[in-house]
C-alpha cells in the first residue's frame, strides 16, 4: 500500500498522533449546510436563471437543472461508493491520486486549490459591488466595493479560525433565510397554480421544451449551479460517523438542490407565463439589472418589503459561499501540508482544531487574486466575478472527470466492493455526463464568463494549473531521491 493510499485511509481513530481536524462536529444537516451555502441559492438563481431564460432553452430551463442533478447524481453513486474506503480532507485531489496515483493526484489538487480559491475571489467581486451599493442606497456613505471585500476577509478569517462549528451556525442562519423565501415563493405560487398562463409543466419539462432554443447553454448554467456538493467528502474527517454521514449528506445535497433549482426556475417562469418569460428575461439582462426579474414576481407575491429584504439576503448568499471555500481550501491546504505536498506548516491547527496557518494562506491568495482588480479599476462583476466563476466551473467539471475514472480504475484493481452499478455503471455514465457538461462549456465559455471572444484565453489557466501541479510532484520526487 503507497503513502498515498495510507494518508486517504488515515482518520483521527487510526493515526492520534498526526495533525487531525476536530472529529464528531459535524452531522449530515451540518454538512448539508455547507453545502447549499456553496451553491450561494439566492445568488444562483438571481445570477443565472435569467441568463438560461433569455439565452438558453427559455421556459424549459427547469429541465436543464433536472437534467444536470441526473449527471450529478450519477456522479455521485460512485462518488460515495469510494468514499467508504477514503476519508481525508483532500476529497477529490485524495480519490484521484488513490485511483490514479499521485501524479494525477498532485495535478488535481492544484486544480481544486485554483477552483476554490478563484471561486471565492469571484463571489468577493459580486460582494463588494452589492454591498457597496446596499451602503449607498440607505447612508449617506459611498466607498468603493474593495473597502467591503477587505474587511469581509478579516471577518472571514476570524470565523474560519472559530472553528467549524461556528462556521456551519453562521452558515445556518444565513442558508435558512435565502433558502425559506425562495421555497415559500415557490411552494405558494405552485399551490395557487402558477401564474396568468398557469404551471405550465409542459412548457417546462416536456422533451420538446427541454430542446428548443439553445439547449446546451441551460445545461452548462444548471451544471454551473451544482458547484460546491462535493464539500460533504471534504468535511470527512470531521462528521460523525463519516462512513454513514457523508453518504447521506451527499445524496441528500443532489437531491435537495436540484429540486430546490427546478422548483424556483418553474415558479418564476410560471408566474411571468411561459410564452412571455424569456422576453421578461432579456429585458432585465438588457437592463443592467438580471436580479430585478427573480425579486419582481417575489415581490408582487408577499409585498413591497421583499425589494428591500432580497438585495440584502444576496448579500449574505455571497457571504455564506464565500466562508464555505474558504473552509474547502484551507482544508485541502492543510491536507497537502499533512501529505507532504506542500510545506508542514500548513496542517498546524489552532487550539479549536481549526487549519489556522493555511486559512491565513488562504486569506492572503485571496488578496493576491481581487486587489489587482481593484488597482486595475476594474468593474468587479463584469470582470472578477464574470471571469473567475467561468474559469471555477471549468476547473471543478476537470476534477468531477478524473474523479469519476479514478472510481473506475480504484474499483477494477482494489475488487473491494462488486456492486456493478455502485462501481461501474454509474460512475461511467456519470463520466460521459460530465464529458459532455466541459464541451458545453468549452463550446459556450464566452457566455458563462459574459466577456468577449478574447476572453476565452482564460480557458489556457486550467491546464496551465495541471501541469504545474504535476510538476510540482515530480520535482519533489527527484528532490526526495
Amino acid at each position: 500500500m503507497d503513502s498515498q493510499t495510507v494518508s486517504a485511509e488515515r482518520t483521527v481513530r487510526d493515526a492520534p498522533t498526526a495533525a487531525t481536524l476536530k472529529p464528531d462536529a459535524l452531522g449530515v444537516l451540518g454538512i448539508l449546510f455547507f453545502v447549499l451555502s456553496g451553491q450561494a441559492p439566492l445568488t444562483g438563481i438571481a445570477g443565472a436563471a435569467p441568463i438560461s431564460i433569455a439565452t438558453g432553452n427559455g421556459s424549459g430551463t427547469p429541465a436543464a437543472y433536472v437534467l444536470a442533478g441526473a449527471v450529478i447524481l450519477l456522479f455521485s453513486v460512485g462518488f460515495v461508493a469510494m468514499g467508504r474506503h477514503v476519508v481525508d480532507a483532500g476529497a477529490f485531489y485524495t480519490y484521484i491520486g488513490t485511483g490514479l496515483g499521485r501524479t494525477a493526484g498532485s495535478g488535481s489538487a492544484s486544480v481544486a486549490l485554483f477552483a476554490y480559491c478563484v471561486i471565492q475571489a469571484a463571489m468577493y467581486g459580486l460582494y463588494g459591488a452589492t454591498v457597496a451599493a446596499l451602503v449607498a442606497d440607505h447612508t449617506a456613505l459611498d466607498l468603493p466595493w474593495w473597502v467591503y471585500t477587505l474587511v469581509t476577509m478579516a471577518v472571514v478569517q476570524a470565523l474560519g479560525a472559530a472553528g467549524i462549528e461556528m462556521g456551519a451556525k453562521v452558515l445556518a442562519v444565513f442558508v435558512l433565510a435565502e433558502f425559506s423565501i425562495l421555497l415559500v415563493f415557490g411552494l405558494v405560487t405552485l399551490l395557487k397554480g402558477g401564474g396568468p398562463e398557469g404551471l405550465g409543466a409542459a412548457d417546462s419539462f416536456s422533451p420538446s421544451a427541454a430542446l428548443q432554443g439553445a439547449p446546451g447553454v441551460a445545461v452548462m448554467f444548471a451544471v454551473a449551479s451544482m458547484f460546491g456538493f462535493e464539500a460533504t467528502a471534504i468535511y470527512g474527517e470531521e462528521a460523525r460517523e463519516p462512513k454513514k454521514t457523508v453518504p447521506r449528506a451527499t445524496y441528500l445535497s443532489v437531491l435537495v438542490v436540484t429540486g430546490f433549482f427546478a422548483l424556483i426556475s418553474w415558479m418564476l417562469i410560471s408566474a411571468y407565463g411561459a410564452s412571455k418569460a424569456p422576453g421578461a428575461a432579456g429585458e432585465a439582462l438588457a437592463s443592467g439589472d438580471s436580479a430585478g426579474f427573480v425579486f419582481a414576481p417575489i415581490a408582487d407575491q408577499f409585498g413591497g418589503w421583499v425589494d428591500d429584504v432580497l438585495p440584502i439576503l444576496l448579500a449574505t448568499s455571497l457571504f455564506a459561499g464565500i466562508l464555505t471555500f474558504h473552509n474547502s481550501a484551507n482544508r485541502y491546504l492543510f491536507a497537502l501540508g499533512r501529505d507532504g505536498q506542500l510545506p508542514a506548516r500548513l496542517c498546524r491547527l489552532n487550539t479549536r482544531h481549526a487549519p489556522w496557518t493555511a486559512g491565513c494562506v488562504q486569506t492572503v491568495v485571496a488578496v493576491l487574486l481581487v486587489v489587482p482588480f481593484a488597482l486595475a479599476g476594474k468593474d468587479p462583476v463584469l470582470t472578477l466575478f464574470s471571469w473567475f466563476s467561468g474559469l471555477a466551473v471549468l476547473a471543478m467539471m476537470l476534477l468531477y472527470l478524473l474523479t469519476s475514472i479514478s472510481v473506475l480504475v480504484f474499483f477494477r484493481r482494489r475488487r473491494v466492493d462488486n456492486r456493478l452499478w455502485n462501481t461501474l455503471i454509474a460512475p461511467a455514465l456519470g463520466a460521459l455526463g460530465i464529458a459532455g457538461a466541459i464541451w458545453l462549456i468549452l463550446a459556450n465559455f464566452t457566455t458563462l464568463i459574459g466577456g468577449e471572444t478574447s476572453t476565452a484565453l482564460w480557458l489556457v489557466t486550467v491546464p496551465v494549473v495541471l501541469a504545474l501541479g504535476v510538476a510540482n510532484e515530480r520535482l519533489r520526487r527527484r528532490a526526495a531521491g
